[in-house]
């Protein structure tokens, strides 16, 4: 194209010279102007016709026949100089088909003036002015772009036509870019600490907008609605309005409070996606505490669940997440797992296009473990927890609870994950360092570990299973959980569950060349 666009310029200005000298050489090649007869009598080009004065002994007036070309070349070059406003005018419109045609063939994208600029940090904790925290959530809403950079062209209209000079100017412009919403559902019942939930979440908050809190409350509980209502318009209040029990077979009739939470699950989760239309929603429970980076983790992490067909969840939680399993000065540290951990979870509207039509009626989380729901699908998890469960009394009648998750640390730091590459999530990507990072750590035994007197170094070591059971051994003696959901470990990735142990990076692995879960380790 640019060729083409030269060569038609070049041949414009050679036509436009070529013309001028025909044009001259017809002028001053003409037969003499104003041949009167020697009756006086004037013939065509005579003076009657021209105005050309008779000189004194019978010539022809010189220099008005010089005047008189001089004017018709004048008149000329005003024509040319029009042909040549036309010529910069059809630049001007093939340079901007040109970068039309450009920018579809980039897949109309744009270059973003702040893509090299980091994001604002979100605070810790933001004020709770609402009026404020909209202000902020717009203004960071707002992004400028480079739409396109276009040729000024800047021509000399002298008789020679060349282009003296080929200015670009850049035109910017300021567009309103929405992020997503994110909302976050809070799933209660009758606890009126769900305050404490509330508490956290909205002190943490950055944006009411853009993280609207719907508090969906089974049970009928008064008191608890009485709590919820307290916050007015910085929560939305949704009840679930079957309150009913529900028929279950005799020996199921102790986990009704499980076929309740179940029906309530789909009944909130339709609310949000069906009926207020979110893409997207991040799940936590009335008796979970959140951390100063909650949303910020989320917020990060939305573009990877949304673009990697291989996840289909993002979860805050971290089952080993105890005091001693992780490392303290690794908060920024995230994994991959192929088990599914609840407790503060991201999921996706497609996703739950998907659940919805075959919804359990009861144990709604163990259901989501198994391979027919699961099919290959990891979930991303935090080192460090960004729940916490605050909760011990419930249906599941503090099972774990005073084991395993009173320990659970929270995490306290703020990570400004969105200014972060979290490109090495990705399953391509995350793979390739995973495998190698854990196979090529020494092997050692469980004892080693326990003794450590000749391990030195920080690690990663690696400690390997090869059954059921001697994987159940190994957890327990190193203090990870030792129950298995479809096969799978808590935690694990590949069947590798990483954890510190005395200090020193330790991966609990099945033998090098891992192809699947075997179910009957369940």
């Amino acid at each position: 194209m640019v060729r083409k666009r030269g060569s038609f310029i070049l041949c414009g200005a050679f036509l436009f010279v070529a013309c001028n000298g025909l044009l001259l050489l017809f002028l001053w090649g003409r037969p003499p102007i104003g041949r009167f007869g020697e009756g006086g009598g004037a013939e065509p080009g005579g003076r009657e016709e021209w105005g050309v004065a008779k000189r004194k002994g019978g010539g022809s007036n010189l220099a008005g026949e010089v005047i008189r070309l001089a004017e018709e070349v004048e008149s000329e070059l005003e024509t040319q100089k029009e042909l040549l406003k036309q010529i910069q005018s059809h630049r001007s419109l093939w340079e901007k088909r040109r970068g039309m045609r450009r920018r579809q063939m980039d897949g109309g994208k744009v270059e973003n003036k702040e893509e090299h600029k980091p994001p604002p940090q979100l605070p810790p904790v933001p004020p709770k002015d609402d009026s404020e925290n909209k202000d902020q959530s717009q203004e960071k809403n707002k992004q400028e772009f480079i739409v396109a950079v276009v040729p000024d062209l800047k021509v000399d209209t002298q008789p020679d036509n060349d282009i003296k000079e080929l200015n670009y100017t850049k035109l910017e412009v300021t567009v309103t870019s929405p992020q997503v919403v994110i909302p976050i559902l809070v799933i209660a019942c009758d606890r009126v600490t769900v305050k404490r939930s509330l508490d956290k979440l909205i002190q943490y908050r950055p944006s009411a907008e853009l993280y609207p809190i719907i508090v969906s409350q089974d049970c009928g509980h008064a008191e608890t609605a009485r709590v919820i209502g307290s916050y007015g318009s910085q929560v939305t209040h949704i009840s679930q309005p079957d309150h009913s029990d529900i028929r279950v077979r005799p020996e199921h009739r102790k986990f009704q409070g499980y076929y309740k939470i179940a029906r309530h699950y789909r009944w909130a989760l339709n609310q949000v996606f069906n009926t207020l239309s979110h893409s997207t929603v991040v799940i936590v429970e009335d008796d979970l505490e959140v951390a100063p980076d909650f949303f910020e983790y989320f917020r990060a992490l939305h573009p990877i669940l949304t673009s990697d067909p291989t996840l289909w969840c993002v979860s805050a939680w971290n089952d080993n997440g105890r005091e001693g399993l992780v490392d303290p000065g690794k908060a920024d540290l995230l994994y991959r797992t192929d088990f599914f951990p609840g407790l503060g979870w991201m999921l996706l509207k497609d996703v739950w296009a998907e659940l919805e039509p075959k919804w359990p009626t009861a144990f709604w989380d163990d259901w989501m473990r198994h391979p027919e729901q699961r099919k290959e699908r990891s979930c991303i998890r935090p080192e460090i927890s960004r729940t916490m469960t605050f909760g011990r009394k419930g249906v599941s009648l503090g099972q774990f609870f005073d084991q395993y998750l009173r320990y659970i640390k929270l995490n306290t730091d703020f990570v400004p994950f969105t200014k972060q590459d979290l490109s090495y999530l990705m399953k391509e990507n995350f793979d390739v360092n995973f495998v190698k990072e854990v196979y090529s750590a020494p092997l050692v035994k469980v004892e080693e570990l326990q003794q450590g007197g000749g391990l030195k170094a920080t690690g990663p070591y690696r400690v390997q299973y090869s059954s059921r059971e001697s994987f159940k051994v190994m957890a327990r003696n190193l203090g990870v959980m030792d129950d298995l959901k479809s096969g799978v470990p808590r935690a694990g990735y590949r069947g590798v569950v990483s954890f510190l142990s005395r200090g020193r990076r330790v991966f609990l692995t099945p033998p090098e060349g891992w192809t699947k879960y075997d179910v009957s380790w369940s």
